[in-house]
């Protein structure tokens, strides 16, 4: 399915969106990737969603591409002998190990990690912030604190401690559960909750064993610290603006925003923001202005998708959120001024054959009558490479392997086709030209950019380009190789 922009959406399913009608609606209106989360629905729901997918890619023919994210760990309050307790501003709040319920002075924290970690002076949020405490005094099993921000505190709320990184691993043993059920089942990319360090992910990698990529969630101050680290080692980033604007002063999460989407285009690795982009559309059919703006700044900044949460998982408006995100995203791309922001922005790195070749494709994409890039990709890497450059022209990324073709569903441009091995050149010319106008991307008369590697099928050999007609005729006729 042609897509009339080249940002990704990402549109998580949940009550309101796991049917068939539903999730191939979702597809049709913009969806090209489905997230799955792994907080929320059994394992057998989960396969459910999944064999839906699936068969919806089977029934459109077009290569769909399915996110887990995993839980992570979760810190949480105890409960309260009255379930709930107002605390009030300045008051003092002791937080310990002691199972009994609590009450307007104390209750359990059942985390001994966290107490082993604090200092005082640490700050603790409730509650996605709306509860702040600041500690006093503390040991092994408790933490006396004080009240900054006051309000209703209840069972089981979750807690947040943004001044120290804990010393807690990214996957609980639920994870790794649901981690090892994911990849048997076949989802293309993991996304990894709670990432503090580098070694958080090089785990998820090891047990994923090439099964799915590895997408790291930045919602810690200590992960925007160490990103260029984690960055490294994933095989792409969601900036989770959710828990990072709790953890973090909210003014300072747009910079931040916008400094990781430009590290990761840099790195050719592709980048979500997400959270709260349409939140109003959970109950209202149209988005406030403000929302719209958002989505459009997070595409002028050049992310590689924007992912609906709540609004397509439970809202009540899933096809139209989906629909919203599409119309903003061709707009924002039609105007001038997308342009020249993607081209103000854009780094040149690298010193390969391939790095060299990618930005030549763009250049004369940009300067000639080139109606498309054609690149052959095992890996995904060149389809990476070329995205990177965010050319002017569409991408055909092809290849003959359905798990290359659903990873770069989540990648800016990419327009995914498969394709059967190839042992010569000009078949590959070939192909592309059938390719782009099928597609409706170029027709007879036409020229597109060819990118190749020989030998053909292997990963990190692209060495070919090929300006080529999209004319068979013409294709045999000055090409006999």
């Amino acid at each position: 399915m042609r897509r009339l922009r080249n940002v990704k959406i990402v549109a998580t399913l949940g009550p309101a969106s796991q049917s068939y009608g539903m999730i191939r609606a979702l597809h049709e209106a913009g969806a090209d990737v489905f997230r799955l989360n792994m907080s929320h629905g059994s394992h057998d729901e989960i396969r459910e969603k999944h064999r839906i997918i699936r068969q919806v890619e089977k029934d459109l023919d077009s290569p769909i591409a399915i996110l887990a994210d995993l839980q992570g760990p979760k810190l949480r309050l105890g409960v309260f002998a009255r379930e709930s307790e107002e605390l009030e501003e300045g008051a003092g709040f002791r937080l310990d190990l002691d199972p009994a319920p609590g009450d307007a002075r104390r209750v359990c924290l059942p985390h001994p990690e966290i107490f082993e970690v604090l200092r005082p002076g640490s700050n603790l949020l409730v509650n996605d912030g709306k509860i702040r405490l600041t500690v006093a005094e503390c040991g092994g099993d408790f933490a006396d604190c004080r009240v900054v921000a006051g309000g209703t505190i209840s069972n089981r709320k979750g807690v947040n401690v943004p001044d120290v990184v804990l010393p807690l691993a990214a996957l609980s043993d639920k994870d790794r559960d649901d981690l090892e059920f994911v990849c048997r089942l076949g989802v293309d990319w993991l996304a990894l909750s709670f990432v503090q360090r580098p070694e958080d992910v090089d785990e998820a990698r090891r047990l994923a064993d090439g099964r799915a990529a590895v997408l790291s969630k930045i919602e810690k101050p200590a992960a925007v610290e160490r990103f260029d680290d984690i960055l490294a080692v994933s095989d792409g980033i969601m900036v989770a603006r959710g828990d990072l604007g709790v953890e973090l002063p909210v003014a300072a999460v747009p910079p931040i925003q916008k400094r990781l989407v430009r590290r990761c285009r840099a790195a050719a690795k592709p980048v979500i923001v997400a959270t709260q982009m349409l939140e109003s559309m959970i109950e209202s059919p149209v988005p406030t202005r403000a929302e719209v703006s958002d989505v459009a700044t997070a595409i002028y900044e050049g992310a590689d998708a924007v992912m609906l949460s709540a609004e397509s998982a439970a809202g009540q408006y899933p096809v139209e959120a989906v629909q919203t995100m599409d119309q903003v995203a061709a707009e924002v791309e039609s105007d001038p001024t997308y342009s020249q922001i993607v081209a103000a922005s854009r780094t040149t790195t690298g010193g390969s054959i391939a790095h060299a070749i990618v930005a030549a494709a763009r250049e004369i994409a940009e300067t000639t009558e080139i109606m498309a890039i054609c690149c052959y990709t095992q890996s995904g890497t060149t389809a990476l490479l070329t995205a990177r450059e965010r050319p002017g022209v569409p991408i055909i990324a092809m290849t003959s392997l359905r798990g290359t073709a659903r990873r770069l569903c989540l990648s800016w441009g990419c327009n995914c086709v498969m394709t059967g091995e190839l042992e010569r050149f000009k078949g590959a010319v070939i192909n592309a030209a059938r390719a782009a106008r099928a597609r409706g991307f170029a027709d007879a008369r036409d020229q597109i950019v060819v990118i190749a590697g020989v030998p053909f099928n292997q990963p990190g050999t692209t060495n070919i380009l090929r300006v080529a007609p999209c004319d068979e005729r013409l294709i045999s006729s000055i090409d006999p190789g």
